[in-house]
């Protein structure tokens, strides 16, 4: 073959990193784009958060600051997207030295927060221990319990075997091989009952119950702390030891003949036993709590009876150029400090483009998903309307992928509460007038009927499946039970109850 030079004409589709940069900020959750800002705000020093222009005075009149305050309050909720207009002329109001102190600038009045408190009025209920695991917890009240340091070595290795759940993973007969040779002298040789009543001790501590080697011995220890004279507390700690077996499969009959006890009796002594916690390790938080920042809020406007659809001004701050930089900018200079400053402004404009473009896309789709979940917000999820993504796609004009990442980790906050926006999204089954109805309002139909049923009878798969078809929705029985699986709803046989 003869080498030569061919020259040919193409289109292809090029990913510019300006695009990549608007895609990137649209899929970010509120977090993560809470931290890409911050990350631009420290790389890019054309880039400035727009505060907003207080007052020099306020005047003394009452009624002059509350309308300030309401005006202001409105600015804010209404301005919803990140600004993008460049004022080179904008001046940026003086701020203080850098040497000085808020102190000496501002005297504060200490606030009930700030100002010391005495003991009588410290609140030890507001207090809790959210960040310790169990093992912190137990091991903290075990430093604060006066023992020797043979009990000590012996109540951490107790402590060391219990689960998160509460109970012990071991057997006191494993733990006690496994501390023996290290305790055990030939003049003080351990014994079992040393064991013993440093776990009795342990079965003391915060919360009710822990320690306990047994799920019986667990809701034992928890009706023994029931104030004295409780009725049937000596009827419950008998169920729960002697009859377990007939407790989890729900045989009244024969809890009341081998007990020999009434069936209100019996109604009683399970109330009782369901205040207690099989599980009292649960109780003792093992994480911090973690906090939901809607992205969008949605509103009824009693005025206009239509819902109003906004964007959340907290979740992100607005942006601008700064003047002052942009405008050292000079022509035809091509000198190191110059094109920094030329390039940070090109990055600064596109960043604000690329925020302004994501909050824009948002808002569209939100406002399309509320347009067409109406009725879930009127009546709530009984109401619910089969959507998929490619409805909002056509409705914005833009593609399912797209679609895709803005509903990503992006919520809602409603009158109902707060949802994420993939949570409106849901399938559909057909229904006799050949309509289509949702397996969100399903789910809630279901959820609806199991919570009227009758406790003594509660209703089979088979049974909601022809109620639900008596309602025109048709839904086969596996798909009920997939429905009530997915709710963590139990099968027929475990909802009996007396209750």
């Amino acid at each position: 073959m003869k080498t030569s030079l061919q020259l040919k004409m193409s289109q292809q589709l090029t990913m510019t990193p300006q695009l990549q940069q608007a895609i990137r900020l649209l899929q970010l959750s509120t977090l993560d784009l809470q931290q890409e800002i911050q990350e631009a705000l420290d790389s890019n020093p054309l880039l400035e958060v727009e505060e907003e222009n207080v007052p020099d005075k306020v005047d003394a009149n009452p009624s002059d600051n509350t309308d300030y305050d309401r005006n202001t309050q409105n600015d804010a909720v209404s301005e919803g997207e990140v600004s993008s207009e460049l004022n080179w002329d904008d001046k940026i109001p003086e701020n203080l030295a850098v040497d000085s102190n808020w102190d000496d600038i501002y005297q504060h009045t200490p606030t009930a927060a700030s100002a010391p408190s005495s003991d009588d009025d410290f609140n030890y209920e507001n207090q809790t221990v959210t960040g310790d695991d169990l093992y912190a917890h137990l091991m903290w009240q075990l430093n604060l319990t006066p023992m020797s340091d043979r009990d000590q070595i012996l109540a951490r290795a107790i402590i060391d075997s219990v689960e998160p759940s509460g109970l012990l993973s071991s057997t006191l007969e494993d733990i006690f091989e496994g501390v023996a040779e290290e305790l055990s002298t030939e003049d003080n040789p351990l014994e079992m009952d040393e064991m013993v009543a440093v776990l009795h001790r342990l079965q003391q501590f915060d919360p009710a119950g822990v320690c306990a080697r047994s799920l019986s011995e667990c809701l034992t220890i928890q009706l023994r702390q029931f104030p004295e004279g409780t009725p049937l507390v000596r009827e419950a700690i008998q169920l729960v030891n002697d009859h377990p077996d007939l407790l989890v499969s729900k045989d009244y009959q024969q809890i009341m003949r081998k007990m020999r006890i009434k069936e209100e009796q019996l109604r009683d002594t399970l109330l009782l036993i369901q205040q207690t916690n099989p599980r009292p390790g649960s109780f003792i938080a093992s994480g911090d709590s973690e906090y939901v920042i809607p992205d969008v809020v949605v509103a009824k406007d009693l005025e206009r009876n239509c819902w109003r659809v906004e964007l959340n001004p907290e979740i992100a701050p607005r942006l601008r150029v700064n003047s002052d930089y942009a405008s050292m900018i000079r022509r035809a200079d091509n000198s190191a400090d110059n094109t920094y400053i030329k390039d940070n402004l090109q990055e600064a404009k596109w960043f604000i483009k690329s925020l302004q473009s994501r909050n824009e896309t948002l808002l569209k789709v939100a406002t399309q998903i509320v347009e067409h979940q109406k009725g879930f917000l009127e009546f709530g999820e009984e109401a619910m309307k089969p959507l998929v993504l490619h409805d909002i796609a056509e409705a914005v004009e833009m593609h399912e992928s797209t679609i895709s990442r803005v509903t990503t980790q992006k919520y809602m906050h409603t009158p109902r509460g707060v949802f994420e926006l993939k949570y409106f999204f849901s399938s559909h089954v057909s229904t006799n007038s050949g309509g289509e109805c949702s397996s969100t309002a399903i789910r809630a139909l279901i959820r609806k009927l199991i919570g009227s049923e009758n406790t003594r009878k509660p209703l089979s798969d088979s049974k909601i499946a022809n109620l639900l078809k008596d309602q025109g929705i048709n839904v086969a029985r596996r798909t009920i039970a997939k429905y009530r699986e997915a709710m963590g709803i139990p099968p027929s046989n475990e909802r009996k109850s007396l209750l």
